[in-house]
């Protein structure tokens, strides 16, 4: 299995040795040549969504990440990773966000949580971080909340959530994407 992890900006790194920790080959994403390699699956890490976006489109990535997507390559887009799936950005899951809704640096948070397919006592961090607002169509689904708030979902072959497993020890959310993956 290899993973493709977009590295472009943000916290790319924490996620490559994550998946090492799993046994799972991965390869950085920086321009367009990288994407032609073969993979099974991408992640879109934590950071800024905003510049993220902006070098998708300028470095011609946008629309080929997109599409593979849609033609069902499984991704797993955690924080700013969830503002490009979400509609507005890349488009391809059924959710509306809420960028930066805990507020600046100073907002962010720890916490424990209940993740649906993953466990019940999951290490959430939570940095700037955004939550989804609704869930526009019945293809996607929650899997957390946070004070009410949706900070996990699964539509088909896309994963997302609102905080940072990759900063944590805990592998189990990378698990569950390879494992959905191998399904």
């Amino acid at each position: 299995m290899r993973i493709a992890v977009l590295a472009l900006q943000g916290a790319f790194i924490e996620h490559e040795q994550a998946l090492q920790r799993l046994g799972v080959e991965s390869f950085e994403v920086r321009q367009k040549k990288d994407w032609l390699q073969r993979k099974d699956g991408l992640i879109l890490p934590g950071g800024e969504s905003t510049v993220q976006m902006r070098l998708l489109r300028e470095l011609g990535l946008l629309e080929p990440i997109r599409q593979d997507i849609l033609n069902g390559l499984p991704v797993f887009g955690t924080c700013a990773g969830m503002i490009l799936l979400s509609q507005g950005h890349l488009g391809t899951m059924d959710i509306r966000v809420r960028r930066n809704a805990y507020g600046r640096q100073l907002g962010s948070f720890n916490t424990i949580g209940k993740v649906a397919e993953v466990g019940d006592d999951i290490p959430m961090t939570f940095i700037r971080a955004p939550y989804i607002e609704e869930i526009l169509s019945d293809k996607c689904r929650s899997l957390a909340e946070v004070d009410g708030n949706i900070v996990a979902a699964r539509q088909g072959n896309q994963l997302a959530v609102a905080f940072h497993p990759e900063l944590t020890s805990d592998d189990r959310m990378h698990r569950c994407f390879v494992d959905s993956i191998l399904a």
